[in-house]
């Protein structure tokens, strides 16, 4: 796109509203065969800034959303539940979203996590089994570049190894290592989404240790890679485009209606349109699409559009030793234990370990807590850095009702619409699993001799900022708001790829997930496309109006 051209592209076969990992990975498989367009709400970040962003991550006058310019009017939301929901901690609007900051960690779901009314006796089943995925999953892994290891005996079937080796154990891994031995706790390493070599023209990491919100070179993956792949086989990407509201003319989506920054409105028409907004702006904007003839807003016959928000919850402890831990000299973590993630049933829900290789500061972060120099800075620095340690967990939340993304209409955003309410409650299943992720986290720790000074559970704990749920997939329309190819119920022509259509949460990061289904939906869309286009010069109709029944593969 040529830099300020943020017109509606002609004759648009696609509409891709949302340029992080979905809407990326979707407008990169389809772009070539038809025409793309990819609209997106915030700006196109410049790589030459991302070090300026690496220092601002440093220094302690920064909050976390400052690193990638998040609050202001713009952002502007509302949290009415019983547990305060603070959003803007932990998103980004920009071409690439939140894989901009994000840790990298990609884990499937297990076989379980997709039967679990079923296998658990509680939440939901979702409408696809793990093994209409595990292809999808394979070919997410390959688009990440993804470094793994085949050690772990708790994880699903795999049909390929890793396209990477997996990073090395870290140090403090080591110190883990004998302390879960002697507990009976089985250690094994993490994929991660980032180079541990070099992969697709990235480099290898090289250590820069801020990998959450800042990888400076590029080896940790973003959804730039797919958009600035789908740019280049023709797809037109249009940043600082935020979209109002989707038009509509009976069960069809005929446009979207994106504001820029000049006060302009445009509609951007398309034969087929994919939602890719994430769990928390893709029912928003549904909602802020309602008419008369869906006063509810838009594919949400079944009322269900915002309801079930999911998040997983964080366990975590930590404290110190009395040995060097080398804290901070790797970013993201390296080991985990999925040991206790099947043993879930309708009491305790699935949780994972982590073993953390960046509790406490950085020795930046210390530094500039005082205000000595010199020798008396680095004395100060070796008595106070460099011995703490930590543990963290992530726990599934059940799918419920009464938690929910919704509309605050006494507050508006900086085009006038109303903000987004997160409504988050936590259940109970959710608390005595946090309070089990604590006591094993308590024995590792005690068994290796360190002091605790910090815990989260159940009476503090918080979200890991992964929006699930909110435009859950199913075969039943009154039940569900898409189907398991990722189309509306209602809509014919609108497809939702994002986490929003998880019915569960299990308790792996999304990411990878979102990948897979987002691999899945292309195909979809490309069935629905080469259908539409086959039926046109046969039927003697316009290209989108091929019926529902000739849709359903």
């Amino acid at each position: 796109m040529t830099d300020g051209d943020r017109t509606p592209l002609t004759g648009a076969d696609i509409c891709v509203v949302g340029a992080g990992p979905a809407g990326g990975l979707i407008a990169d498989r389809l772009a070539g065969e038809h025409d793309v367009v990819v609209l997106d709400a915030g700006p196109r970040f410049d790589p030459a800034d991302r070090l300026e962003r690496q220092e601002r991550a440093l220094r302690p006058a920064y909050g976390g959303p400052d690193v990638w310019d998040v609050g202001g009017r713009r952002d502007a939301y509302s949290a009415s539940g019983e547990r305060e929901y603070p959003l803007n901690h932990a998103r980004v609007k920009g071409i690439g979203g939140s894989t901009l900051h994000w840790q990298g960690m990609v884990m499937r779901l297990h076989e379980d996590d997709f039967n679990s009314e079923t296998e658990r006796g509680v939440g939901s089943d979702w409408p696809l089994e793990y093994d209409d995925l595990r292809p999808y999953y394979a070919a997410a892994e390959r688009e990440f570049g993804v470094a793994g290891a085949i050690d772990n005996p708790y994880a699903p079937p795999r049909e390929e190894p890793y396209p990477m080796a997996a990073f090395e154990p870290s140090y403090s891994d080591s110190l883990f290592a004998e302390a879960c031995e002697d507990l009976g706790v089985n250690m094994h390493s993490v994929p991660n989404a980032r180079n541990s070599e070099q992969y697709d023209g990235r480099s290898a990491c090289v250590g820069y240790g801020t990998c959450q919100p800042v990888c400076p070179s590029g080896a940790k993956y973003d959804a730039t890679v797919h958009v600035d792949r789908a740019e280049s086989h023709g797809a037109k990407v249009i940043d600082q485009a935020p979209v109002q509201r989707l038009e509509h003319d009976g069960d069809r989506v005929t446009a979207a209606r994106y504001a820029t920054s000049d006060g302009a409105e445009h509609r951007q028409e398309a034969d087929v349109f994919v939602v890719a907004c994430g769990g928390v702006e893709t029912p928003r904007l549904l909602l802020l699409s309602a008419s008369d003839t869906h006063p509810n807003g838009l594919a949400n016959t079944s009322g269900l559009v915002g309801k079930f928000f999911m998040d997983h919850l964080f366990a975590g402890m930590g404290g110190e030793l009395d040995e060097p831990t080398r804290q901070n000299h790797v970013g993201f973590y390296t080991s985990s234990s999925d040991q206790f993630y099947d043993e879930a049933d309708a009491d305790i829900a699935p949780f994972k370990l982590e073993f953390f290789n960046y509790d406490g500061p950085s020795p930046i972060e210390r530094a500039l807590t005082g205000d000595d120099w010199g020798d008396e800075l680095r004395d100060r620095l070796q008595a106070e850095y460099g011995n703490q340690i930590g543990i963290g967990a992530l726990v599934e939340q059940l799918p419920h009702k009464d938690s929910y993304v919704g509309l605050d209409s006494n507050q508006t955003d900086d085009h006038g619409n109303p903000v987004p309410d997160v409504h988050w409650s936590v259940d109970d299943r959710a608390l005595r699993t946090l309070e089990r992720a604590n006591q094993i986290q308590r024995q590792i720790l005690e068994k290796l001799g360190a002091e605790i000074n910090w815990q989260v559970g159940p009476d503090n704990t918080g979200p890991a900022y992964h929006h699930m749920g909110t435009t859950r997939m199913g075969e039943h329309p009154q039940r569900s708001v898409v189907d398991p190819n990722l189309r509306t119920h209602d809509l014919q022509n609108c497809w939702i790829a994002s986490s929003s259509v998880f019915p569960t949460a299990g308790a792996m990061n999304p990411t990878l997930t979102i990948a897979a289904l987002a691999l899945r939906c292309a195909d979809a869309v490309d069935r629905f496309l080469w259908l539409c286009h086959c039926a046109r010069p046969v039927l003697g109709v316009p290209k989108i109006q091929v019926t529902s029944a000739n849709t359903r593969w």
